[in-house]
Order: C-alpha cells, then sequence, then structure tokens
C-alpha cells in the first residue's frame, strides 16, 4: 500500500501551535475546547515534542518552545498574528466553556453582519481563537451591504 502524502485524519492545511508548557496546553484545550489527544512525543526530559489533538473533525498540532532553536510560543514574542478560528454548533455554550477555563474574552458574542454568530478569546498560552457558529448563507453581494451599513453604524457611534 503506498504512502499517501496527506495523512489520514489530516487536512492539507494543520494549525501547528508552539505553546510555553506544552503538556498545560494540551490539558486546556481538552477542558477549553474539548480536544481529543491522538499522540503525544516527549523529549528524553519529558517535554512535549509533537503532539497531535483534535478538535471536532480537525487536527491541531503542537509542541513545546524551544528558545535555542528560534521555536518561541507567543507568550515570547509578546503577541501573536495569528487567529485560530472554529465553527462549533453552539458557539455562546462553548465560548462560557473556554472563559471558565481560563481563556480571556476578547470580543464577546454576538450576531455579525456576515451570517455568524461570532466571539473571540485569547488563551493562557497566548494563541488568540474565534469562535462561531454560522446562522445565514448570504451572497457576497449581501455581505457587502451590510458591512458598509455595519461600519457607518460604529462610526456614527464613534463619533465620526
Amino acid at each position: 500500500m503506498a504512502v499517501k502524502p496527506i495523512p489520514k485524519g489530516f487536512h492539507t492545511v494543520t494549525p501547528h501551535l508552539v505553546c510555553r508548557n506544552a503538556a498545560g496546553a494540551i490539558d486546556f484545550y481538552q477542558k477549553a475546547f474539548g480536544a481529543e489527544s491522538e499522540r503525544i512525543h516527549r523529549t528524553p526530559d519529558g517535554k512535549v515534542m509533537h503532539a497531535e489533538l483534535r478538535i471536532g473533525d480537525s487536527p491541531i498540532m503542537l509542541g513545546e518552545e524551544a528558545p535555542d532553536w528560534g521555536v518561541l510560543s507567543p507568550q515570547s514574542i509578546g503577541n501573536t498574528s495569528t487567529v485560530i478560528h472554529l465553527f462549533v454548533d453552539d458557539v455562546d455554550s462553548l465560548y462560557k466553556r473556554a472563559v471558565s477555563a481560563g481563556c480571556t474574552a476578547t470580543m464577546p458574542v454576538q450576531d455579525q453582519f456576515w451570517g455568524d454568530r461570532y466571539g473571540q478569546l485569547v488563551d493562557p498560552f497566548g494563541h488568540k481563537w474565534s469562535i462561531a457558529t454560522h446562522k445565514e448563507d448570504l451572497s457576497d453581494e449581501e455581505i457587502q451591504k451590510r458591512g458598509v451599513a455595519a461600519f457607518a453604524e460604529m462610526a456614527k457611534q464613534k463619533g465620526h
């Protein structure tokens, strides 16, 4: 049997997170997002070298930061430019669960003009997450029209 270029259970794009205290991150993602641990490989000193988790139908890889190798977590960098997006059946419940587990709420869950009920969080390891439940199928034109109206309303509220 030929080896598949994309391993079974993976997608073409798979997030790979670098975490300070990767073992703690695994426990946290299980508690906050219901992640399931599929495999963990450790370094000789017991740190998580590579782990594969699954949230819903999607894999996530993660490992311990290694500053000597230039592999830094958001905590070492001081920020991240990446947001990991989750589509779920019940955004309100998962958002509350994640905040209860220790995420910082950065954008409350609200209905958005593009048709999703959506909110944003930051986990204790510095990774940003957005969580949404898709509520409406909209055309590009309708999203554009609603977006223009939403930005006009925000500008009005800010006094612009």
